[in-house]
């Protein structure tokens, strides 16, 4: 990181791996999802979170989920989902340390099995977060709710997230999913930033988080950030990043409007 010391910078701002002081809570939508989220870890159930690429939902359940203690709590993330069904089910086994059975209903079997040692023997509550689940087929989304079902579905034995864009929540919405779609407790949609007041929050988090002293960024070149980036916070990393590295390289204390004109005409040409 070239520019770190030019701008007092302790680290990189705006990382993709936002967690801890780094993640922006402060939008009205993470505020939803984490009620929601902690409503989950109380009552086991189902949870869908929805939105379009780069506003952040993997980044918000990751910090969410890395909060959580352990080993009260067992979190298994899958993100390879457009495959089979019984292959998402391999992903999980696997997951959680089972070889797994070749036959679907061992299989199965297998994992209810493991999964209800993990709550009644260990006391660990397990969630699992299925990403980019819009890929997953109508099969195993028609599979899922008998998966869910134990004792005779008088237990919802573990949390389930699937996360995934806005076109998930309207196969939800279908007849054949009926089934699971009322065993959804809670489903939230995260959208960019539309007011300035909220990105001028999330600009000056992540500045803050890293050490900056004072604002970095000039407010011409804040007004031409916010109507660059659609308000994702995604392209608000990528175009700092690069504005920072550009001002550096022209021995700019700071980033003016020419500087984030001459990145998004570099972002235009690749």
């Amino acid at each position: 990181m070239m520019y770190s010391q030019r701008f007092s910078l302790t680290a990189v701002p705006f990382p993709k791996a936002a967690s801890g002081k780094t993640f922006f809570d402060g939008a009205d939508g993470f505020r939803r999802l984490q009620r929601g989220f902690q409503m989950l870890t109380e009552e086991p159930g189902l949870g869908v979170l929805t939105a379009e690429p780069g506003v952040g939902k993997t980044a918000a359940m990751r910090h969410l989920t890395g909060a959580l203690p352990r080993p009260q709590y067992r979190v298994v993330y899958l993100c390879d989902t457009a495959i089979a069904p019984v292959d998402v089910y391999r992903s999980l086994a696997l997951e959680l340390g089972l070889k797994p059975a070749f036959r679907r209903s061992q299989l199965w079997r297998d994992l209810k099995d493991c999964l209800l040692h993990l709550v009644d023997e260990r006391a660990e509550l397990p969630i699992l977060v299925i990403d980019e689940a819009h890929h997953l087929s109508d099969r195993f989304l028609a599979d899922l709710s008998g998966f869910l079902n134990f004792a005779f579905d008088s237990r919802d034995l573990f949390t389930t997230w699937l996360v995934g864009m806005p076109p998930l929540r309207a196969r939800l919405r279908m007849q054949v999913h009926a089934a699971l779609h009322t065993r959804l407790v809670t489903a939230i949609h995260l959208e960019p930033f539309t007011s300035r007041e909220d990105f001028t929050a999330f600009l000056d988090h992540g500045f803050a988080a890293v050490g900056a002293q004072g604002s970095l960024i000039a407010d011409s070149a804040r007004e031409l950030l916010f109507r660059a980036s659609a308000g994702l916070p995604r392209e608000i990393g990528k175009i700092v990043r690069k504005a920072l590295r550009l001002a550096d390289e022209r021995n700019l204390n700071f980033i003016d409007e020419t500087i984030i004109e001459a990145v998004i005409g570099e972002g235009a040409i690749l």
